[in-house]
C-alpha cells in the first residue's frame, strides 16, 4: 500500500528550487516582508519576469549532472505569485507575467523526458490574499483549488511540498479536505508538510497522511517510528538563501555537503539541496560548476547512496550504510597526499575498526581493488596522486 514511499526513499537525493519574482531582485525569497515591499510596487515584477525559454532545460541538467533524482519546485512561494496558470482565480501568475507561459508546465515535461521525478512545493500562506488574514475559510477554499490544478493539469507527479503553517499554527487549515482531495488526484504522490526549523516540531508527523517528516540545514535525524511508513527529508541550501541572492557568496565548502549528504541518508533520510535560479530563470554559473562537482562524486562512488539505508553497525572512523545487495559501505574522510619536492604533506594515516562484526571481504568502491585487512581493520589509504575526493567508501561483506 505504501510503496511509493520506498520508491521515494530510493530516489535519495533531490535539488531544491526556490525561484519567482523575488528572484528578479536577487536578495533572497523573502525580500518582500524582509523590505516591507507594498503590493503596488511588487507586482510590476511581473513585467521584468523575462523567462528563458531554455531555463526548464537547464535546470533539469543541472540536477542530472549532479546526480538527483529529483526536483522539488516552487510553484508558488509566500509572495502569492504562481509560476503555473491559475486558470481565471487571479492573473498573479506567470501566464500574465512578461514569461507568457505556464513555467510548471515546462517543468514538467523537461523533468519526464530526463527521466527525473517532478514535486511541486506550494505555500500554505499568502502575503497578497486579504483573505488569509480577513477570510481564512474562503482562503482555504482558494488554496484548495489551487492546489487541485496541480494534482490535475501535470499528469503523475512525485509529490507536494507544503510550507507556512506555522504563520498560524493555531487555525483550521483543513488539511484533511487538502490531503483527500490530493489523494484522490495523486493517490501515489508524497504528502509532505514542512516542520524542519520548529524545535518543538521538527521531524514530527502531525497528520495520519504525511508520508515525510522534514529537518533542515543539517539537522538529519531518523524518522519516527510509526503505524505505516513514513520517510524523512533534510533540506540544505548552498549558502544562506534559498531564493538567488546575488551578494550572498557564503557557500558551504564542497565537503562539507558531501559529509551531509552522507550523514544524512545513514539516517536514513533523502538529501534535498536547494538553489535559487536568477530573473531569467538561468541557474547561477557557480551553482552549476557546484552540482557538477558533487556529481562528479556520486559516480566516482557508484551512486551507492541511492539504495544505502541505515544500519546498527558501527566503525571508528567511518560512517556505515547498508546496500539493498545485503553489503555495507563504510565512508571515511580520505587523508591527503600532497607531494612537494616529494614530500608527502598529509594526514596520518587512520584505520577502520567494524565493531561487532568481523570483515570477510573489502575493496575500494571507486576502483575496485582489494582492501588489505588485518586484525579485524583496515587502513584508509589516500587517493592517488592526482585524486582527492575527500570521502572515500569502502565495499564490505561482513560475517
Amino acid at each position: 500500500m505504501y510503496e511509493y514511499v520506498k520508491e521515494f526513499e530510493d530516489l535519495g537525493f533531490g535539488m531544491f528550487v526556490h525561484f519567482g519574482l523575488y528572484s528578479i531582485l536577487g536578495k533572497g525569497e523573502w525580500v518582500k516582508s524582509k523590505y516591507n515591499i507594498p503590493d503596488e510596487k511588487y507586482e510590476p515584477l511581473m513585467k521584468k519576469f523575462k523567462v528563458k525559454k531554455t531555463w526548464a532545460k537547464e535546470l533539469v541538467a543541472t540536477a542530472k549532472a549532479a546526480g538527483c533524482k529529483y526536483i522539488t519546485l516552487t510553484t508558488r512561494h509566500h509572495d502569492g505569485f504562481s509560476l503555473y496558470d491559475t486558470k481565471g482565480m487571479n492573473t498573479y501568475d506567470a501566464p500574465h507575467s512578461a514569461a507568457g507561459r505556464d513555467l510548471v508546465r515546462e517543468f514538467v515535461d523537461e523533468c519526464n523526458k530526463a527521466g527525473i521525478r517532478p514535486f511541486f512545493y506550494h505555500t500554505l500562506i499568502d502575503w497578497r490574499n486579504k483573505d488569509c488574514e480577513e477570510n481564512f475559510p474562503k482562503y482555504i477554499d482558494y488554496l484548495i483549488k489551487s492546489v487541485e490544478l496541480l494534482c490535475t493539469q501535470y499528469g503523475k507527479i512525485g509529490g507536494l511540498w507544503f510550507d507556512g503553517w506555522w504563520d498560524k499554527p493555531t487555525a483550521d487549515w483543513q488539511f484533511d479536505r487538502l490531503y483527500a482531495m490530493i489523494r484522490k488526484n495523486q493517490p501515489e504522490a508524497m504528502i509532505i508538510n514542512n516542520t524542519g526549523m520548529d524545535e518543538g516540531k521538527i521531524g514530527t508527523v502531525g497528520h495520519p497522511e504525511i508520508d515525510s517528516v522534514t529537518y533542515e540545514r543539517g539537522v538529519a535525524r531518523p524518522a519516527p517510528k510509526t503505524e505505516r511508513p513514513v520517510a524523512g527529508e533534510m533540506c540544505e541550501v548552498l549558502f544562506d538563501h534559498w531564493g538567488y541572492s546575488s551578494h550572498d557568496i557564503n557557500y558551504k565548502s564542497l565537503p562539507y555537503i558531501l559529509e551531509e549528504l552522507v550523514r544524512t541518508r545513514a539516517c536514513g533520510c533523502n538529501f534535498l539541496l536547494n538553489i535559487g535560479p536568477m530573473g531569467n530563470g538561468a541557474v547561477r554559473p557557480l551553482d552549476k560548476a557546484y552540482l557538477a562537482e558533487i556529481g562528479k562524486w556520486v559516480k566516482y562512488n557508484r551512486s551507492f547512496i541511492y539504495e544505502a539505508r541505515p544500519t546498527d553497525v558501527k566503525a571508528e572512523n567511518a560512517t556505515v550504510l547498508k546496500g539493498a545487495d545485503g553489503a555495507y559501505y563504510a565512508v571515511s574522510i580520505c587523508p591527503t597526499q600532497v607531494l612537494v619536492e616529494h614530500e608527502s604533506l598529509g594526514g596520518h594515516i587512520e584505520e577502520v575498526k567494524i565493531y561487532d562484526h568481523k570483515i570477510k571481504r573489502a575493496r575500494w568502491l571507486d576502483n575496485g581493488k582489494a582492501i588489505k585487512v588485518r586484525n579485524g581493520a583496515y587502513t584508509i589509504t589516500p587517493f592517488p596522486y592526482g585524486v582527492n575526493m575527500h570521502l572515500r567508501v569502502a565495499k564490505l561483506i561482513l560475517e
